[in-house]
């Protein structure tokens, strides 16, 4: 059957990981190192410790205002997002593919990050106009893309069977193995430079 719809993830797939690493990595144990009044590589250890204990196949993994609570940040989500904007990169030839594709499938997003990120990223790159929808696993759905639910959510709302759908991530699990189970066409995203031939494929 002919396909309708191409799905993207979006970090580390269309977008580089750096945006994210960095809120994650640098700007939030760099808040806990001036509340608590510790060295950063002391609040390094400590943050990406806490964040493991939660682990990735939870929701609150990508909930950025859980972890500024459970942490105690006098810190606004928005403006520790806006801090790093400038580290937000569009992978090479993905915004080239994106304009082919458009006349041929609907294409969407299909992320585990909150919203919060999701928009900003698509903003901050210029690709928004790109997606007849977007869809935050996390924030929408209140899952992760870990379950198959989330994908049967996402084709009842499209109105598509499983094999008018091709999915594209870099997460083995979340983006290949779940879709893949659900007899969606999943292709995984290993290196940065594997994108540019995948979408060459569609």
């Amino acid at each position: 059957m002919e396909k309708k719809v191409v799905s993207f993830d979006l970090d580390g797939t269309l977008i580089g990981c750096e945006f994210g690493d960095l809120v994650w990595n640098e700007g939030i144990p760099l808040e806990y190192a001036k509340k608590y009044r510790i060295p950063v590589e002391e609040a390094k250890r400590i943050v990406i410790s806490e964040y493991e204990s939660v682990g990735e196949g939870s929701i609150l993994w990508y909930d950025i205002n859980y972890w500024i609570k459970r942490f105690g940040l006098p810190l606004d989500a928005q403006e520790l997002l806006d801090r790093y904007r400038g580290s937000i990169r569009l992978l090479e030839g993905v915004k080239e593919a994106l304009e082919m594709l458009r006349n041929r499938f609907l294409l969407v997003v299909c992320s585990n990050a909150s919203r919060i990120f999701v928009e900003k990223e698509l903003k901050e790159t210029g690709i928004e106009g790109f997606f007849a929808y977007v869809f935050s696993a996390t924030s929408d759905f209140r899952m992760v893309k870990k379950e198959r639910d989330f994908y049967i959510k996402v084709m009842e709302i499209l109105a598509v069977r499983p094999n008018e759908m091709v999915h594209i991530g870099d997460h083995p699990i979340f983006d290949f193995e779940v879709p893949s189970s659900l007899g969606i066409e999943s292709y995984l995203v290993k290196r940065e430079s594997e994108i540019k031939e995948i979408l060459a494929k569609l």
